[in-house]
C-alpha cells in the first residue's frame, strides 16, 4: 500500500524573501505615486492671488487735457503649472483729472466682457458689441445701455510724486455689482 503524500511546508526563508520583496516593491511604487499626486493637486493648494498694484506709467505721459489714454497691463502671471514673466493681463484707460489726480477705468465692458473704445467724437466710451455707452468718468451715458453697471474703476496711487500705480483686477461681467474675478 502506498502512503499518502504529505504536502511540503514552505520554508521560513522563502516567506521572508517574498515579504521583503513585496515591502520593497510597495515602497518603490509609493514614492513616485505620492510625488505625482502632489504635483497633480498643486493648483488646488495655491491660494488665489489678490489684486496687486502695478506700475503703469508716469504723470508726464498723461496729458493734463483729461483725455483718456489706453495702457496695457503687464505682470508676472502663473497658471496651474506655468510661469509667464511680464505677460499682458489686461488694459486700462487712464486720465488726469487734476494736477496729481488720475482716474483708472478697466477696458472691459461690464455687460458682456467686450473691450470698450474711447470715442473722442462722443466724449466717452463705446462698446461695439451691444452698444453700451459710457461717459468720460465711466458712468452709463444712455439709459437704453444694456450694461448693468458703469465701467469698473480701479484704485490709483501716485508714488514718488510721478509714478502711476494701479491696483489692477477684473470683475465679472453681467452683474449689477462689482464682483472680483479670482
Amino acid at each position: 500500500m502506498r502512503q499518502p503524500e504529505i504536502p511540503t511546508q514552505p520554508e521560513r526563508r522563502d516567506f521572508v524573501k517574498k515579504a521583503a520583496a513585496i515591502a520593497i516593491g510597495a515602497a518603490c511604487t509609493a514614492v513616485p505615486m505620492a510625488a505625482g499626486v502632489a504635483v497633480f493637486l498643486d493648483p488646488l493648494r495655491r491660494s488665489a492671488a489678490a489684486a496687486e498694484s502695478i506700475k503703469v506709467t508716469t504723470l508726464e505721459s498723461l496729458p493734463a487735457d483729461g483725455i483718456p489714454r489706453k495702457f496695457s497691463i503687464f505682470a508676472n502671471r502663473t497658471d496651474a503649472w506655468n510661469r509667464y514673466p511680464q505677460a499682458p493681463i489686461g488694459a486700462i484707460y487712464l486720465r488726469r483729472t487734476a494736477d496729481k489726480t488720475v482716474e483708472a477705468l478697466n477696458v472691459v465692458c461690464p455687460h458682456a466682457g467686450c473691450f470698450v473704445d474711447y470715442m473722442p467724437s462722443r466724449s466717452g466710451f463705446f462698446c461695439p458689441c451691444h452698444n453700451s455707452s459710457f461717459g468720460l468718468d465711466g458712468s452709463i451715458s444712455d439709459r437704453r445701455s444694456p450694461s448693468p453697471r458703469p465701467l469698473d474703476t480701479l484704485e490709483v496711487e501716485i508714488r514718488l510724486g510721478i509714478e502711476v500705480w494701479v491696483k489692477f483686477q477684473n470683475f465679472r461681467a453681467g452683474h449689477a455689482e462689482k464682483i472680483p474675478v479670482a
